[in-house]
């Protein structure tokens, strides 16, 4: 996959060029971060009580699925075959960035999220978590 050249420079200036991929663990897409972002999650990963068993499946599924990726020579990298299967990816994805990671999702995957999420009327404000009714857009 070819890291369009928006995103390029910051991830380069971030993880020069060292990146982390795994799956999403609610949605059908990958996370990409940066190593040093990812360090942070996988220690705090590591933290949670492995004798949860929502924890250890968080930990295993995340942790497990992790790859460390490059950028090569051509700013692309190259996601492995069970991740790639894994977010149903085809010969179009989509890179969306969410401020410290991006997602990497199939086109058409996004097209329909996308959609099913615009199509959703605004929740009531205490269905909303404490951290986000805080937030002035």
């Amino acid at each position: 996959m070819a890291v369009p050249a928006r995103y390029r420079e910051r991830l380069v200036a971030k993880a020069a060029p060292q990146l982390v991929v795994t799956i999403d663990t609610e949605e059908t897409c990958l996370l990409l971060y940066p190593l040093s972002e990812w360090e942070i999650i996988e220690q705090k990963l590591q933290g949670l009580p492995t004798f949860n068993k929502a924890a250890r499946r968080i930990q295993r599924l995340l942790i497990g699925h992790a790859t460390e990726l490059e950028l090569d020579g051509s700013n692309r990298i190259l996601l492995p075959p069970l991740l790639r299967e894994y977010a149903e990816l085809d010969k179009r994805v989509m890179l969306i960035g969410q401020g410290k990671k991006f997602e990497i999702w199939d086109e058409q995957h996004w097209k329909v999220g996308r959609e099913s999420w615009l199509d959703k009327e605004t929740g009531d404000i205490d269905e909303l978590p404490p951290e986000l009714q805080s937030i002035a857009l």
